[in-house]
């Protein structure tokens, strides 16, 4: 038999020995995930638009509600902030009684879509200083406020089910202004949160579990011709943009900016180690609405990709069996 043929010969022999080895695919690289997530929850037409971007991309957000938002003037005395008098907000409250209508139909809407609604307490004040019982007070009055917002407001056509879900589905949080401590995490044990979202961390970082809950940070990420560190926030993307004034961006270098930032984090996982990358974001629209038009083409770019889940921070949980023994826990 000529050389060639017994090579031949000999290969398939091998083959039919070791066909499992001869043919293996190699193992997928693990989901890369891109957490979005939205701080304040106020504008109705907000509320459309990122429910309409989560329609064409196929991902879940997250909406961290301030709870203010759900009251009208005439009941803003509803609220009172540890150490604060009765109806006082950092951030205002709802302008009428039709606006939280309008806000409450958008809550049950996007929770319907398979969104999560979590916590951004109620009117944004600055816990650093809070106690373990004063943050606790303050997660008592969001459920309430929720709980009863129809009620509070005279507002007819609470959806079957409104109640259960306040009681069972807002696990997660995110603090205002990112201020934690030890006081925050052990009211939100005593509380019964799933997860936490006030961290920053250097680059995107895996979440870890402690005390039965799961914390996130928010990431630095290059950002600019210089590549310098911004939090991936739209408002301190803002704040170095243009100090924190209003600015019409005319020739879309703040968009660009972002978009680009946004996309030189997401490559590097998803070409790496594929750790997630969260994006924060505001209902409020910075620098002419730079920073959602550059959320919108990111979203549309990345959330169809193979291997890619856009995901809310409950369904990252949910996905995860290291940490989804949380979400039944409190709930």
């Amino acid at each position: 038999m000529p050389l060639a043929s017994r090579v031949f010969t000999v290969a398939l022999s091998a083959c039919a020995l070791f066909p499992a080895a001869a043919f293996a695919e190699p193992p997928a690289p693990p989901t890369q995930y891109v957490i979005i997530s939205f701080d304040g929850a106020q504008h109705v037409e907000q509320w459309q638009r990122s429910r309409a971007l989560a329609e064409r991309t196929g991902a879940t957000f997250t909406y961290f509600l301030s709870c203010v938002y759900l009251l009208s003037p005439e009941h803003k005395r509803e609220y009172k902030a540890p150490g604060q008098k009765p109806g006082k907000s950092n951030v205002g409250f709802a302008t009428s009684k039709e606006e939280v209508a309008a806000r409450l139909e958008q809550i049950w809407l996007a929770r319907s879509e398979g969104h999560d609604i979590g916590s951004h307490a109620c009117g944004h004040f600055d816990g650093s200083n809070w106690s373990r019982s004063d943050w606790n007070d303050e997660f008592k009055t969001f459920r309430r406020i929720l709980e009863n917002a129809y009620a509070i407001n005279g507002i007819e056509g609470e959806p079957d089910g409104w109640r259960h879900f306040v009681d069972t589905e807002i696990r997660g949080f995110r603090a205002p202004y990112l201020s934690t401590g030890k006081e925050l995490y052990q009211a939100l044990a005593d509380s019964g949160y799933a997860y936490d979202a006030s961290g920053v961390s250097r680059g995107p970082g895996q979440p870890s579990a402690e005390a039965g809950l799961v914390r996130f940070a928010l990431p630095q990420i290059p950002e600019g011709p210089k590549s310098r560190p911004v939090i991936a926030m739209d408002y301190n993307m803002f704040v170095r943009h243009s100090g924190g004034f209003e600015r019409d961006d005319k020739d879309a270098t703040f968009e660009n900016r972002a978009y680009e930032a946004f996309q030189q984090a997401f490559q590097s996982e998803y070409n790496g180690k594929h750790t997630p990358l969260e994006l924060g974001f505001h209902f409020t629209l910075m620098n002419g609405g730079a920073y959602w038009r550059a959320l919108e083409r990111f979203a549309e770019d990345v959330c169809g990709k193979p291997g890619v889940a856009c995901v809310s921070y409950r369904d990252y949980v949910a996905r995860n069996p290291q940490f989804s023994a949380t979400l039944k826990a409190g709930g």
